[in-house]
């Protein structure tokens, strides 16, 4: 089996056009990720609020068809609920902004404990609430805030890289909530 496996990789090998060869490239930053210097870092903003639009839009579905009484359902033990995963998303919307972006959350929205939270006309209306936070607050970004330094998780970064986080952290529970739905016989919307 090994040298099947071999006698493959040497046969495709050599039916891959030599140009896939000479592409230049990747090179990454020192930190082995992200590029250290945006050049346009509104231009960044606004492709990071389109993506976080997008994903937000995933869960306001995804809350709007789930049964209200699934709000406390877990996949099992130990594991979070569908309530709780809608709030956590909800929690860190505003907490990015606010711890590290110095955002504050609007009219002194105290988030802190806010995931025990299991009504599910509350549950939307906290996670619409962060979201329009993040969309109105972000948007008014400037580059500078965007280009100046934070910290994020014990690490200095640049401005926009916390709203790459943002989204990041958003589109894994976005992934979470699909297979929650999907196990409660529930079609996200979006795919139908």
């Amino acid at each position: 089996m090994k040298r099947t496996f071999s006698t493959a990789l040497v046969i495709a090998a050599t039916l891959v056009p030599a140009s896939v060869f000479a592409q230049p490239a990747v090179v990454l930053s020192p930190n082995g990720f992200v590029p250290t210097t945006v050049t346009d870092p509104v231009t960044i903003r606004d492709e990071v609020l389109d993506h976080f639009q997008r994903s937000s839009y995933k869960i306001s579905e995804l809350a709007r068809v789930m049964p209200a009484e699934k709000f406390s359902w877990a996949p099992g033990e130990g594991v979070m609920e569908v309530g709780e995963v809608y709030m956590h998303i909800a929690r860190y919307n505003f907490m990015y902004l606010d711890q590290n972006l110095g955002i504050a959350p609007p009219d002194g929205f105290d988030y802190s404990d806010i995931e025990s939270l299991r009504d599910k006309e509350q549950v939307r209306e906290i996670h619409d609430m962060s979201v329009r936070h993040v969309v109105e607050q972000v948007g008014a970004l400037a580059a500078e805030a965007l280009d100046g330094e934070t910290e994020l998780y014990g690490r200095q970064v640049q401005g926009w890289a916390v709203l790459l986080q943002l989204v990041s952290h958003m589109n894994e529970h976005v992934g979470q909530s699909v297979a929650y739905a999907r196990m409660n016989g529930i079609v996200p919307p979006w795919s139908n």
